[in-house]
């Protein structure tokens, strides 16, 4: 397809697609695309990130019996040990993305999004849309209805923890980032419960009282599927007062309760990865001997100082342990010189891990600029735990917010 022809047809088909940023930062982001898969991949897809997820939720546990020391080894702010030791809902992250590369006859996971997971609205609605105008199947199926599910599921949880029959139930984003906003909006459209959107600048907070809507209304659960954690206890407001701990604090009291819950930001951290693989290492029996071998098979090799690579000479990646969209992402070769880093620096201040490379395939595709060949990284989500859709993003050696989405498919009668 030649360029203008590419053109014609993405300006038209994503034009249908209400509250969608096909482009974002003034360049193509959904790619007018197909890669596609078979069952048997999608089968392979789907039992390795539930393997992963086991693993990952199954630490989380060991994790809040850890003293603090360790936590903030780990590279926790001491502000949220008390927070993120909460047990407050069945699950400890009700929308997770893991971030996993095709390798070899399967995949390695390179970390999972447990608290602010993004590109939610492209693989659980779009791709959808994608697959009709190819006409594909539609690998995340039935994907959309678990979402609407899982989320309903997960408000009526906090509703009777908090003994509440009709909470005041807020979904809240930056309004001015777009695909943030509209992330959130799309997933109060899912949720099927009586709610409001406000920005995030609207709410109102009153130290060991409430968190306040627009019209003085006190909120009980709180929707912030875009606001991170490392970033809300550094928020202040214009006097200086801590206001993102005031909110922790709320949680904590339980005169507020937010979704992804704070347990989610205990597996945000990517020391966890450290932690699961040095266990393994060590052959610890907390894992059992068939999670020994999905942690083989599925995780790479993390730890928080790179002297195993260095003296191994191999290759490998150096990211802070709260970070996102690759953001301060560096990448060493085997004699220890490094060879990409990620222009944007904004979490340089954080504990870093370090991990084996694990080089990501390659794929050409077509996009405005004609065709293309990038690197391919496989996000697939977890609801509740539970393996749910997935799709590609394409883009350079390091995965970030420039990286296109690359809608994937299963051939007709494939």
């Amino acid at each position: 397809m030649d360029k203008k022809a590419y053109h014609e047809k993405r300006n038209r088909f994503y034009r249908k697609i209400n509250h969608f940023w096909a482009d974002l930062y003034g360049e193509e982001y959904a790619l007018y695309d197909i890669a596609y898969i078979d069952r048997t991949e999608l089968e392979r897809i789907r039992t390795v990130s539930d393997r992963i997820g086991k693993i990952f939720f199954k630490v989380c546990s060991l994790l809040r019996e850890v003293p603090d020391r360790t936590l903030i080894e780990m590279g926790f702010p001491k502000e949220t040990l008390s927070f993120i030791r909460l047990k407050s809902v069945a699950s400890d992250s009700v929308i997770a993305r893991l971030d996993l590369i095709p390798y070899g006859a399967g995949y390695k996971c390179i970390e999972i999004n447990a608290d602010t997971p993004t590109f939610i609205k492209e693989l659980f609605r779009v791709n959808s849309e994608v697959c009709k105008e190819f006409g594909a199947e539609d690998p995340n199926e039935g994907m959309e209805f678990l979402l609407s599910k899982e989320v309903y599921g997960s408000i009526e949880q906090y509703a009777r923890k908090l003994n509440l029959k009709t909470p005041n139930v807020v979904f809240t984003a930056h309004e001015d980032n777009l695909e943030d906003r509209e992330t959130v909006r799309y997933i109060q459209e899912l949720s099927g419960v009586a709610s409001n959107f406000i920005p995030l600048h609207k709410l109102q907070i009153q130290r060991g009282i409430g968190l306040f809507d627009e019209k003085g209304s006190r909120i009980d659960i709180l929707y912030r599927q875009t606001f991170p954690i490392e970033n809300l206890i550094s928020d202040k407001d214009a006097d200086g007062n801590r206001i993102g701990l005031w909110l922790l604090e709320l949680v904590e009291a339980e005169k507020l309760a937010i979704i992804n819950p704070p347990s989610a930001f205990l597996l945000q951290n990517k020391a966890v990865q450290a932690v699961i693989w040095g266990l393994h290492m060590e052959e610890h029996p907390f894992f059992t001997k068939e999670e020994h071998i999905w942690i083989e098979e599925s995780f790479l090799p993390t730890y928080l100082e790179p002297d195993y690579f260095i003296m191994s000479g191999l290759p490998y990646v150096k990211k802070p342990v709260f970070g996102r969209e690759g953001d301060t992402v560096e990448i060493y070769n085997q004699e220890g010189f490094l060879t990409h880093a990620d222009v944007q620096q904004s979490y340089a201040e954080y504990l870093p891990v370090y991990q084996q490379y694990a080089e990501h395939p390659a794929a050409h595709f077509n996009s405005e600029k004609g065709i293309q060949k990038g690197r391919l990284l496989l996000g697939s989500f977890l609801l509740n735990g539970k393996p749910s859709a997935a799709g590609y993003r394409i883009g350079g050696a390091i995965t970030n917010n420039l990286s296109y989405y690359l809608p994937f498919g299963i051939k007709k009668g494939g």
